[in-house]
């Protein structure tokens, strides 16, 4: 059976015999809706999670901080472990419906923590009692409950975006185009969830109560397991194909027994097996590159590999081209990947020091209502979004007439441009902390870290808004990237690397935290990063260090977009209608 009729047999089923298209746009609303409710909660409890932990469990500042990256950070690794399920076993659809259900769990789980009075300290109400710190049984609550959700996102994450992606052929011509825009609208959605999450939410948490804050998200999350599981007939489900990790193993292993082999001049002469690489190659086949040629020496056939046409050969020391190429895209994804961690670290600080800024501020709009802190993030999703749909509606349509390319600019270049607007967010971040700190010591009120200091919350505004339009930018084109770039088996582990590099980025924001507070102590006890009072700190030459280190990273990253070398692969275009002739295309996508 050809590649091609595979595919259309996976997308084509119907009842008594009657052929229909799955996939496309009607699945949109199902998959989207999944992804709405688990953002509702992530991001409703991330977002002020800082405040529940210092003023319900009455963490110190620090220790809050850092037990939210560490979250962050785990619940962003996990996409690893459940990238590797789906791609090998389980498929996309079943990994997102039981990680759904898992973080459910944890979702409820939480809710009761914050329900419950036995499971968090007693409330805190005067300014200058010592508050009890939550006990090691209500943390082993919040943690266990906190384990849960992430776990539940790692089956999420990866999965969503790959299984949204799949719904669009990209070897049918009318579909070729909508993939590239279904990442524009999916972080779309994905911002105005956050966006309610945190306006209406917060809200919620901070005048109604935690309960209510926290119960909201689990009950919509309910109703987003059924409501993606109703669409199942609707779906284009492509089935897994074995474990990817293994077959890169299997051409590293080959690779290293015929480390002495010479390497071959002509690439003809390597092994190649259509009919192996079919379940694998399905959209195409990856063509050989001329980068890591030692590689290379994992197809070159031997008198020892005994090649017989009625058997597939022993992987473990010959290979074919396309599974060598899959190994190579993968390496050289890797120093792309590895710039966007600095740039999440970045952006870590709004949901720790930047909403501990806004709290010291006047946050009055009018006379009778002022702006949660945690809502503060509505002026970074807002951005965003506008970002998204100026970019998608207007930017494309003039760059292309520039470029030529469909897109308007690649996905590196976009990459770039989120690098260097990131670069300025926390440069702005550190000035506007020096007028805050200004502000407190002209008005008497350094040694008074609980009181509002009369300067408006407002004048955080540019460092959000940059954040924003920085993530408009480079995380959608990081996100495009590792989905375009991971071989077509490994669409779910491309979309896990972007999770990761969010992963890592917490875990450094973490590490840097801890380093710069202990580091910073002056034998008086003053703090770059103080606990306490965060007036008597020195929070700018924290925001300018990170910039300086973003600064670095841009130089890195603008030497390894420079020589990045696209997947050549050979797409097998479908005919769109009868009087046309399927015909092959040799793309390397950009």
């Amino acid at each position: 059976m050809s590649q091609n009729s595979k595919m259309e047999d996976m997308e084509m089923k119907g009842r008594h015999g009657k052929r229909r298209t799955k996939g496309g746009l009607i699945t949109m609303p199902f998959i989207f809706a999944n992804e709405v409710c688990e953002k509702l909660a992530v991001v409703g409890f991330g977002t002020n999670m800082i405040s529940y932990l210092t003023e319900q469990l009455h963490l110190p500042l620090t220790k809050a901080a850092n037990t939210i990256t560490n979250f962050n950070g785990t619940a962003s690794l996990t996409p690893l472990l459940g990238a590797f399920i789906s791609d090998a076993y389980a498929g996309r659809f079943w990994t997102i419906t039981v990680a759904s259900i898992i973080w459910q769990l944890g979702m409820t789980s939480l809710t009761l923590s914050a329900v419950l009075p036995r499971l968090r300290p007693p409330p805190c109400t005067a300014e200058h009692q010592v508050c009890q710190e939550a006990d090691g049984g209500q943390l082993a609550v919040l943690f266990v409950s906190l384990l849960l959700a992430a776990i539940g996102s790692g089956g999420i994450r990866p999965c969503v975006v790959a299984f949204g992606a799949d719904q669009f052929d990209e070897t049918n011509p009318k579909e070729k185009t909508r993939t590239w825009t279904f990442f524009n609208w999916y972080y779309f959605v994905m911002g105005a969830s956050i966006l309610v999450a945190v306006t209406v939410l917060v809200y919620i948490q901070d005048n109604v109560g935690w309960g209510w804050g926290l119960g909201v998200p689990t009950m919509a999350m309910f109703f987003s397991v059924i409501t993606f599981v109703a669409g199942y007939p609707l779906y284009r489900n492509l089935d897994p194909v074995g474990s990817p990790f293994t077959r890169l193993l299997q051409v590293c292993v080959a690779a290293f027994k015929k480390r002495h082999l010479r390497t071959v001049s002509d690439s003809n002469l390597l092994y190649q097996n259509d009919e192996l690489d079919a379940p694998i190659s399905v959209a195409g086949r990856l063509l050989h590159s001329h980068e890591l040629k030692f590689l290379d020496k994992a197809a070159i056939v031997t008198e020892e590999d005994d090649i017989k046409s009625s058997q597939a050969p022993n992987l473990w020391r010959l290979n074919t081209v396309h599974r060598v190429e899959e190994l190579k895209s993968v390496i050289r994804m890797g120093p792309i990947w590895a710039a966007g961690i600095i740039l999440i670290t970045a952006y870590a600080q709004q949901n720790t020091f930047s909403l501990q800024q806004a709290k010291t501020m006047d946050r009055r709009v009018v006379k009778s209502f002022q702006i949660p802190a945690g809502s503060m993030t509505v002026f970074t999703m807002s951005s965003m979004l506008l970002t998204i749909a100026l970019y998608d509606r207007i930017l494309i349509r003039v760059a292309r007439r520039v470029t030529g390319l469909d897109r308007g600019i690649t996905f590196l270049q976009r990459m770039w441009i989120g690098f260097v607007i990131s670069i300025l967010a926390t440069l702005v971040a550190g000035f506007v902390e020096v007028k805050r700190k200004q502000a407190a010591a002209d008005h008497g009120m350094t040694n008074s870290p609980h009181s509002t200091i009369p300067m408006s919350v407002f004048w955080l505004v540019p460092q959000y808004s940059l954040h924003g339009i920085a993530e408009a930018f480079m995380s959608i084109g990081h996100l495009e990237f590792f989905y375009d770039q991971a071989p077509e088996s490994m669409k779910s582990t491309g979309s896990a690397l972007f999770w990761t590099a969010i992963a890592i980025g917490n875990y450094v924001s973490t590490l840097l935290v801890s380093l710069v507070h202990k580091y910073s102590a002056g034998p008086d006890g003053s703090n770059w990063l103080p606990n306490d009072n965060l007036n008597k700190g020195k929070l700018e030459r924290f925001y300018w260090l990170i910039t300086v280190m973003q600064v670095v990273n841009l130089i890195y990253y603008s030497f390894c977009a420079k020589f990045y070398t696209f997947k050549p692969i050979q797409i097998q275009m479908k005919k769109v209608n009868p009087s046309e002739e399927e015909g092959i295309q040799l793309s390397i996508r950009v």
